[in-house]
């Protein structure tokens, strides 16, 4: 089994190839540039350095969000394009699961990862590690950060905060949460592509034509249309 991860569903661009369990190769950056225009070339050098053809791939796994709207449509939709013309299936996993399965793997407590959504917002989720398989205690949301930590307030363990926008917002969380926040080294705010290829690689692949990527939220340019769309109506 030869796995392609594909992850672009933030700054980070990152592409993995995962065969059997063995990691063959990883491409990640942390740059603000169009992953519309890097994304094939970043998948060809690291297919072609890893001595792999097309042909050679079982699966696709995917980042399908949240994050940015149009970083993540780029992913799923190389993705989608890819498995439909290899025949082969594809897999989407949640961006925020491969950030915490990057931290928590050895941390006894829960793991937050966030993406920033502006406007004292955040995109988050809590997970832990439970007999070595990453679970969900709380669903990937759409949250103001103020709600967000004191809702943590209650929890019973440490929660590791991890994410390349935590400075955004961390001491805002320090302050709510005192010693139960912890916070993942910089080495560890980059999502691996790898481990979004581990994730996905025993789920069932899902129909290409009905995927869709998670974005939580309309896209700022959809919201405004319908809210205006709305106002004439009601006017």
């Amino acid at each position: 089994m030869t796995i392609l991860a594909i992850d672009t569903s933030n700054y980070v661009l990152g592409v993995a190839l995962l065969e059997d369990n063995q990691v063959l190769g990883e491409y990640i950056t942390n740059l603000k540039k169009n992953h519309s225009v890097r994304i094939m070339p970043a998948i060809q050098t690291l297919m072609k350095d890893c001595g792999k053809e097309p042909a050679d791939l079982t699966k696709i796994v995917t980042a399908k969000g949240p994050g940015s709207y149009t970083g993540v449509r780029i992913g799923v939709t190389v993705a989608k394009t890819l498995a439909w013309t290899l025949n082969i299936p594809l897999v989407g996993v949640s961006s925020l699961e491969i950030l915490a399965a990057g931290t928590g793997r050895y941390f006894d407590g829960y793991v937050s990862p966030l993406f920033d959504a502006r406007r004292g917002q955040v995109y988050t989720a809590l997970y832990q590690f439970q007999n070595g398989q990453l679970t969900a205690a709380k669903q990937d949301q759409l949250v103001m950060l103020d709600d967000w930590v004191r809702e943590l307030q209650d929890v019973e363990k440490p929660v590791l905060f991890v994410g390349n926008d935590l400075p955004i917002h961390q001491s805002n969380i320090e302050e709510a949460l005192g010693s139960k926040a912890m916070f993942a080294s910089i080495t560890e705010h980059n999502p691996r592509p790898a481990e979004l290829a581990w994730l996905g690689k025993d789920n069932p692949g899902e129909d290409l034509h009905s995927f869709v990527p998670n974005y939580i939220r309309l896209a700022e340019a959809e919201a405004k249309w319908l809210e205006a769309k709305g106002k004439i109506q009601n006017g």
